[in-house]
Order: structure tokens, then sequence, then C-alpha cells
């Protein structure tokens, strides 16, 4: 399988999407702060993911949401409780989209 995944700071309000083959191992390196344009963000959150059959699907999915405002809105309006929800240690508010 591969995945499309949006990540939340709980430290700031940002958000992240990527995509990955393997969404665990993708996870454990975000929160180890091993990739470059998260590393920054740590602590952070799996909000949303979606999942493909093939690598180019799941591509294709996200680039739709890195450069398609419209679909990143409607993707956030759907999931507008879980990005807005704060850890129970660390509080936030505001736009989760933090671009």
């Amino acid at each position: 399988m591969h995945y499309v995944y949006l990540l939340k700071s709980n430290k700031a309000n940002w958000s992240y999407i990527g995509q990955t083959s393997d969404l665990r191992k993708r996870l454990a390196q975000h929160k180890a702060g091993q990739i470059r344009p998260t590393k920054g963000h740590v602590p952070l959150e799996l909000i949303y993911y979606e999942a493909y059959s093939n690598a180019s699907d799941a591509r294709k999915r996200e680039i739709e949401l890195k450069t398609n405002s419209q679909q990143k809105e409607i993707l956030f309006k759907r999931i507008a409780q879980s990005l807005y929800m704060a850890p129970s240690s660390h509080p936030t508010g505001g736009d989760p989209q933090g671009h």
C-alpha cells in the first residue's frame, strides 16, 4: 500500500502533507526529527491518511493537496475537529495550515 498523510505540529499551528509506502516507518522518522521539512516542528501527530494500491495514485493525490488550495480546503473542512483539537499537554489554536 501507499499512503498520503497529514501531520500536525503540537508545538505550532503548522501541518505537513506527505506520501510514503511505509507509514509507520515514515511517522517514526518524522517524530524523531529525521525528516528535514518537519524536524523543526516536532512533536508531530498523525491526523489523517489515505491508502492507495499504487504509488502513482498516492503521488498524484499528494501533489493535488499540496498545489490545489481548493482540494486542501475541502480536506481541512472534513477533518476540522481533528485539526483544531489540542493535545492534552500542548494546547494550540488558530489556523492549522500554518503556511
